[in-house]
């Protein structure tokens, strides 16, 4: 059973964030490590993207405290399960994960089948923050039955 989850997609400002502030919404109480972390370092240090943190806000989902991270190699064993929004996350989680390593490493989506995508679009260019946090929620909310 996993006991901690980080969330992870590119830059850590949009879907790993946002996932963060969901599952750890839902999973209050739970006694779960939740975090967020990006494959690059470009926003290191930095808040949410502002048109997420919009979006979280009239959901009723408080982003204010995640600060954006790159991943480390201490991730693979701090971390029962490393959820990637997204197949090149994956490749990238897979090509620096430390062989032995604890974590199991997979996609997000295929959490909610329902959904009929593997892949959270990235809605830094797209604009769709309202679709990726409908699918998010879903998501999150599968992913806690089976943890």
């Amino acid at each position: 059973m996993a006991r901690s989850v980080l969330f992870v997609c590119l830059g850590n400002i949009c879907r790993s964030p946002t996932a963060e502030a969901v599952f750890r919404d839902l999973a209050d109480g739970r006694g779960l490590h939740i975090d967020s972390a990006g494959t690059s370092g470009w926003h290191d240090g930095g808040r949410s993207d502002p048109r997420a943190s919009a979006e979280a806000r009239r959901r009723g989902y408080d982003m204010s405290m995640i600060r954006s991270r790159k991943v480390t190699v201490a991730d693979f064993d701090d971390f029962d399960l490393i959820i990637a929004m997204d197949r090149q996350n994956l490749r990238d989680l897979r090509d620096v994960q430390p062989t032995g390593s604890k974590a199991r490493v997979e996609l997000f989506l295929p959490y909610a089948p329902e959904l009929h995508r593997d892949e959270v679009p990235d809605p830094y260019y797209e604009d769709n923050f309202p679709a990726v946090f409908d699918m998010i929620e879903i998501a999150s909310q599968a992913l806690l039955t089976t943890i």
